[in-house]
């Protein structure tokens, strides 16, 4: 094969099992077989529609085989899978499509009036709907094989930053990037051909697709695709599938065990939960290991593919709360704000290196400059700590963290300790600005059914805990801490309501 890339793994896979289950979804199974055949014909309907190497083809959808349908079409083809975050506006869809220059959108039937608007602005771009036109497309093309020219260094995938403080920036993934992101989840997460891996994030997120979906496609597995997150589902999905493997943001497994059915839930299949996207609280992960779970700990970014750390299952128990060490193909160091590489025990910005790491920014190559060092290290903009074995652990965002009379606070840490808080059952420490500190913590806490609490309260419980200027000097119940798809709390939105009031 001349072609190198993502888009021939289905018909290589095919070779090796053509009979194994590779897709689930609802009431459909697809053999890897069936898979290869399905990419083949959409490759073909695409080609027929004008789409050839280089142009960008979009998806707006909940979950749904898709994702993985036109990320390999469009390998096949040379061209670029721009998967769109369903869970946005109309306007930042609209100019996700207008940066990237898309010519084909495929959309859900419930989000035609997004998609339309999107497009709107690119009136070349053609609108295909996922529940028919999608369907009737790959039944009416050839299933002829394609052998365009791709390489590991043409581009795979541009997807969006989650964006939590300004215009997203397209991630730039190449073939080579993809295939070294996917290969360390494999290698390091001990992935077999037996998994019935859930597929329950966001597949417009690298978590979902390179930590799970791809990973198990490339293995030989069955990734069960679900549409959405709902927590009683999903647990009843572990337990009829047979769930060996599954990723989720520490949010979704706080639902999950906060579910009435999470004590009698049938968890005996589960090898491996990932979880990351944020900093994980001892609460969260000691939930799930009292159930006997192995909870893989992991870190990483968009930019990253997302996988950095991880923390394999050998050592899930022993150093518990700790991201792991670098995954198998990249490399991690932390630096202080001098530039020298941090002591263990020192706290400094975590940076990464190694073919997983993307090729820029989607043109923007001032913002590629700020994020890449000039030896190659990504800015993660994240604060670490390793240990004497190496084992990092996430400290917080450089940009959350809060200087208080010229005293470090890192919200992560107030966070993990509120949260223990029996009133509480969600929290944001972020900082506002205070004449006579520089800035003051102040925290945002979402209660259970009944619950009171109070600063003084608050200040009362954390105490004996953390140093009095980490302390909350304002306390805010909230119905909702604010999130994007991924989890990361929106700070800068708490910092805009609640940065305007005196302490």
């Amino acid at each position: 094969m001349r072609n190198q890339g993502t888009g021939t793994w289905p018909a290589r896979r095919a070779r090796l099992a053509p009979g194994a289950t590779a897709i689930s979804h609802g009431s459909r199974d697809f053999d890897y077989a069936m898979l290869d055949q399905r990419v083949t014909r959409l490759a073909n309907g695409l080609r027929a529609k004008g789409v050839g190497h280089g142009d960008r083809i979009a998806l707006l959808s909940p979950n749904h085989p898709a994702y993985l349908e036109m990320l390999f079409a469009a390998g096949l083809l040379g061209a670029v899978f721009v998967p769109l975050n369903a869970r946005l506006t109309a306007a930042e869809i609209e100019y996700q499509c207008s940066d990237a220059g898309v010519s084909v959108l495929v959309h859900a039937a419930g989000l035609a009036d997004v998609a339309a608007r999107a497009t709107s602005v690119t009136p070349d771009a053609r609108r295909i709907s996922l529940d028919d036109e999608y369907e009737a497309l790959i039944a009416a093309a050839p299933a002829t094989r394609i052998d365009e020219t791709v390489t590991h260094s043409d581009i795979c995938i541009v997807m969006y930053t989650s964006g939590t403080t300004a215009r997203p920036k397209g991630v730039v993934l190449t073939h080579g990037n993809m295939l070294m992101a996917v290969m360390n989840a494999v290698l390091d997460l001990d992935l077999h051909s037996d998994e019935n891996a859930l597929v329950c994030a966001p597949l417009f997120h690298t978590g979902a697709l390179n930590m799970v979906a791809l990973p198990t496609l490339l293995k030989g597995g069955r990734a069960v695709i679900i549409d959405g997150f709902e927590p009683g589902h999903v647990l009843s999905v572990i337990a009829s599938e047979r769930i060996t493997h599954l990723f989720g943001v520490p949010t979704m497994l706080d639902a999950l065990s906060a579910h009435p059915s999470w004590q009698a839930a049938d968890l005996s299949s589960v090898r491996r939960i990932v979880v990351a996207a944020a900093p994980v609280p001892l609460h969260t992960l000691r939930t799930f290991t009292d159930r006997g779970i192995t909870m893989c700990q992991g870190y990483g970014l968009t930019e990253s593919g997302p996988g950095a750390l991880i923390l394999t299952a050998e050592n899930a128990e022993r150093k518990i709360g700790s991201a792991g060490v670098p995954h198998f193909f990249t490399d991690v160091r932390i630096v202080t704000p001098t530039g020298e590489g941090a002591r263990p025990g020192e706290r400094g910005e975590i940076q990464i290196s190694g073919p997983n790491v993307m090729s820029g920014y989607w043109h923007r190559t001032d913002a590629s400059a700020e994020a890449l060092t000039p030896d190659g290290w990504l800015h993660s903009g994240d604060v670490g700590v390793a240990d004497e074995e190496g084992f990092i652990t996430i400290v917080d965002r450089l940009k959350d963290m809060i200087i208080t009379g010229g005293e470090n606070v890192y919200p992560a840490e107030v966070e993990a300790e509120l949260i223990e808080m029996p009133e509480v059952t969600g929290c944001a420490v972020f900082g506002v600005a205070d004449p006579k500190w520089g800035e003051t913590p102040c925290a945002a806490v979402t209660l259970a059914e009944g619950a009171q609490v109070d600063r003084e309260r608050v200040a009362a419980f954390l105490a004996p805990r953390l140093a009095r200027y980490k302390i909350p000097k304002a306390v805010h119940v909230v119905d909702e801490i604010p999130r994007n798809a991924t989890g990361k709390i929106r700070k800068h939105e708490l910092r805009a309501r609640f940065g305007a009031r005196e302490y």
